[in-house]
């Protein structure tokens, strides 16, 4: 699913308020990172990530592995801190714009 630039802004929107839900370490993006970084989307359907890397190229690589294996989409990513979506179809939480 890829989502329009309408409804990125809107995603963006409610993702200000949030607070971070998953973090990454020292180790980085770990099996059991991503099976919590899945139930915190599969609850929540808007997740924001906090990521411990410094470099710029390693935190996109990052992201990259939170957001293949999962199937969510990137929604923003601002310095350390990224956000991702995923439709949840047995309970939709947002009702996105078209």
């Amino acid at each position: 699913m890829s989502l329009t630039p309408s409804q990125k802004r809107y995603l963006r929107g409610l993702a200000h308020a949030l607070n971070p839900v998953v973090m990454t370490g020292n180790k980085g993006v770990t099996n059991a990172v991503i099976k919590e970084f899945s139930i915190a989307l599969d609850h929540h359907e808007l997740v924001k990530v906090k990521l411990g890397s410094d470099d710029r190229a390693d935190r996109a690589a990052q992201i990259a592995a939170l957001a293949e294996p999962s199937g969510a989409e990137v929604v923003q990513t601002i310095g350390r801190v990224a956000c991702f979506y995923r439709h949840n179809a047995k309970q939709p939480r947002l009702a996105l714009p078209k």
